[in-house]
């Protein structure tokens, strides 16, 4: 089996005319990023292996999920492809992990997210939030055929707050 752990990062900043690309989180991103990690705390199982986009407000909210989730710095990867916002890329790279690993939790950005998790998973949702959560199981051990998932969890700020 496997286990993907799709999250949108937390709400970003659009002042100071940055790059897209170092955007940094809100406070209300660091607060959802702190929410969403502590309730998301009592379902992780380890081991675990995060995923990260490069961009600033990814990041950051990986980074808050890996200190809350105690995860080693082996278990941690920026991975540059996954500053995409095509679902179809963001799939590509997600088959390319590693087989031994069968859970991974990928930071990165919408519409990618919200595609994938609907394509992917069995329920759908209009837009993934900022620090939206979702975890779909597979039934299968191989990352290359991901297909008919079912969504057991999603976790979204607003539902929490």
């Amino acid at each position: 089996m496997k286990r993907l752990i799709l999250v949108r990062h937390g709400k970003s900043s659009w002042e100071n005319n940055l790059e897209d690309e170092k955007r940094p989180l809100k406070k209300r991103g660091y607060r959802d990023g702190e929410l969403i990690s502590t309730t998301f705390e009592e379902f992780v199982e380890q081991p675990l292996v995060i995923w990260s986009s490069p961009a600033v407000r990814a990041l950051e909210t990986a980074k808050i999920f890996k200190e809350k989730l105690n995860l080693k710095d082996e278990n941690f990867f920026i991975k540059p492809s996954l500053y995409t916002f095509s679902s179809r890329d963001l799939f590509s790279q997600i088959q390319r992990c590693d087989p031994e690993i069968d859970q991974l939790m990928v930071f990165g950005h919408n519409p990618a997210m919200t595609v994938l998790v609907n394509d992917l998973g069995d329920k759908n949702f209009p837009s993934i939030p900022t620090t939206g959560l979702t975890v779909i199981d597979f039934k299968t051990n191989s990352w290359k055929d991901l297909k008919d998932g079912k969504t057991i969890l999603n976790l979204f700020p607003k539902n929490l707050r």
